[in-house]
């Protein structure tokens, strides 16, 4: 039996092919009565398009690259989630790229993304989207940055919270030296005038906006920064462990931590009990990120949402248009969100 085609279909419906195709990927405003005759007909004979015919006439594969650093990382789902809501909406599947390195080196990670890049090419995606990795890091070599620079040229590249010196790329992003403020100030606010930060990475461009954003609102309201007190340490629970027995060690305590992350502030949190110490009694903690877990620690986290779902919906949207080539700003920031729970409350001295 001879396959239905689309143009079968627009002739047993009387219509053009053009208003099967805007039923089939509902781009265009379609009479009722037609939809639903079309799509009777597309039942009736188990249609479905020819993912490749239609690419080869539209020029798009309605793919997309995902390219990011570890999905183990309980930050990205809802992101991912807001990637995929968006997508699904506008037709688009994705090609998912982890880079995470099993031996734990940043190298591989690199050369991992440079890898992705040219199988996301060669499988002609219609746009890339980066997470993490290089465009994290605070001064990437010439290299790193020159090899997106010129895929972008051929394709179009988004960026989710980060960015490469020196290039003019699609950036949408969430203002975390902000959110850093936030987060401070509220301990401030609440009374607190010891703080520590804990967490991060000198290296990382995130991390940096962070140490600033704290460093800022501490010096805005007279108070001091203690170089004992700003623990660089990684973004790991077990990090949030080690910084608070370093803190524990030193004698004096501080009355709160603001923590580079929700990670690190739970280490802190279990390490604390465990030193015999109360939260927040006895030591407020400020996540950062507000993943799934910051909701069911006990006490709840105080943190501050990047909004990470919103993120990914408008990044997707973002990137759709760029694919459309439709004109659209460069730089597009989400203002941060400071999630109050349990875990914060004014010192008792």
């Amino acid at each position: 039996m001879k396959p239905v085609t689309i143009y079968d279909i627009a002739k047993e419906a009387g219509v053009s092919v053009a208003t099967v195709s805007r039923v089939l990927n509902n781009s265009a405003p379609v009479k009722h009565e037609t939809r639903d005759k079309i799509k009777d007909l597309i039942q009736k004979y188990q249609f479905q398009p020819n993912a490749l015919a239609r690419s080869l006439l539209k020029k798009e594969t309605g793919t997309i690259g995902i390219i990011f650093p570890d999905i183990t990382n309980p930050f990205f789902p809802m992101l991912l989630a807001g990637l995929e809501e968006e997508a699904r909406s506008k037709g688009y599947h994705f090609f998912l790229c982890d880079t995470v390195s099993t031996m734990g080196q940043m190298e591989d990670q690199y050369e991992r993304e440079s890898q992705y890049i040219s199988i996301l090419m060669e499988k002609q995606v219609d746009g890339i989207i980066m997470v993490g990795g290089r465009i994290n890091l605070a001064r990437p070599s010439k290299e790193l940055t020159t090899e997106v620079a010129e895929t972008a040229k051929r394709v179009p590249v988004l960026l989710i919270n980060g960015q490469l010196p020196g290039t003019d790329l699609n950036r949408i992003y969430a203002d975390e030296r902000l959110g850093a403020e936030l987060a401070t100030q509220h301990l401030i606010d609440l009374g607190h005038r010891r703080i520590a930060f804990a967490g991060g990475y000198r290296f990382m461009s995130n991390s940096v906006q962070r140490i600033q954003g704290f460093r800022k609102t501490m010096e805005r309201n007279g108070l001091a920064v203690r170089p004992e007190w700003t623990l660089v340490t990684g973004y790991s629970a077990d990090s949030g462990k080690e910084a608070f027995e370093t803190l524990h060690s030193m004698g004096e305590l501080p009355t709160a931590v603001f923590c580079a992350n929700d990670q690190i502030a739970i280490g802190m949190l279990k390490a604390a009990r465990k030193a015999g110490l109360k939260v927040p009694e006895d030591l407020s903690l400020v996540g950062f990120d507000d993943i799934p877990y910051a909701s069911y620690s006990i006490p709840e986290l105080t943190t501050v949402s990047l909004r990470s779902y919103e993120v990914g919906r408008s990044a997707l949207d973002l990137l759709h248009r760029m694919i459309g080539k439709e004109k659209v700003s460069k730089r597009t920031v989400v203002k941060p969100e400071l999630i109050v729970r349990e875990s914060t409350a004014p010192p008792r001295c």
